[in-house]
């Protein structure tokens, strides 16, 4: 565990309420299923794929509805998120291809390379930098080479002039949504990295060619493979 501890955001209460609090952003979630399966649906019939910070397991259930022999391996700290994403994975029928895992990356038993993972609204979280950085490079060591990321955050560019106004439509979406709207958090709770910054971190954490592909006010939606020479050689097999 890293000095950030993005679990404490979602205790068991929190946890229980999360998915009825933010229904109103469906159409967004949805949106944001949509390009993950653009992006993976290439992958192997029995592709292994890494949840990591999977939540309620939003992404879990649409990746294991479209793709009935991918095999996956979820990782999240809260234990109130767990327990929503093992109700609702039982739900689905799809506990089978499931191993979950509660705690955080660097606690995951060794494993062969994975071919893709997810980190959906999770690594903003740390708003250190060399936190953040630290969370990437642990996903890329576990990835094969060439293995694909698909990592969705806030993120903006705070020092720009449209910023402003951007955090303006982001309050509106939260009241159509009829979600309360918070901006205090952003750049103190939640880091906010511009694309300059996102393409770099990524990049120094052992990812090559990292692509925006999806954006919807703050939350953006970034694709990148793991380097063939990735600055890490440690084997997690």
């Amino acid at each position: 565990m890293t000095q950030s501890d993005p679990a404490k955001y979602f205790n068991r209460q929190h946890a229980a309420a999360y998915d009825e609090r933010w229904s109103g952003m469906a159409a967004i979630n949805d949106a944001q299923h949509l390009m993950l399966d653009a992006v993976l649906h290439k992958l192997p019939s029995a592709a292994r794929i890494l949840c990591v910070g999977a939540g309620t397991g939003a992404e879990l259930l649409s990746m294991a509805s479209r793709h009935s022999q991918w095999q996956f391996i979820v990782v999240e700290p809260s234990a109130g998120m767990m327990e929503q994403c093992q109700k609702r994975a039982s739900e689905a029928g799809i506990t089978d291809r499931c191993t979950f895992h509660e705690g955080y990356l660097g606690t995951l038993p060794p494993a062969d390379p994975f071919d893709a993972a997810t980190s959906i609204l999770v690594s903003h979280f740390f708003v250190n930098l060399e936190e953040r950085r630290h969370y990437f490079t642990e996903i890329a060591q576990r990835l094969k080479p060439g293995g694909t990321l698909v990592t969705a955050d806030l993120a903006a560019d705070m020092a720009s002039p449209e910023y402003v106004e951007l955090v303006q439509h982001w309050v509106s979406l939260h009241g159509v949504a009829g979600i309360e709207a918070k901006t205090d958090h952003l750049g103190r709770d939640v880091g906010l990295l511009s694309h300059e910054e996102t393409t770099k971190l990524l990049t120094s954490s052992g990812f090559q060619s990292p692509v925006l592909i999806y954006q919807a006010l703050l939350i953006q939606t970034w694709v990148a493979r793991r380097s063939a020479d990735s600055i890490s050689r440690k084997d997690f097999a």
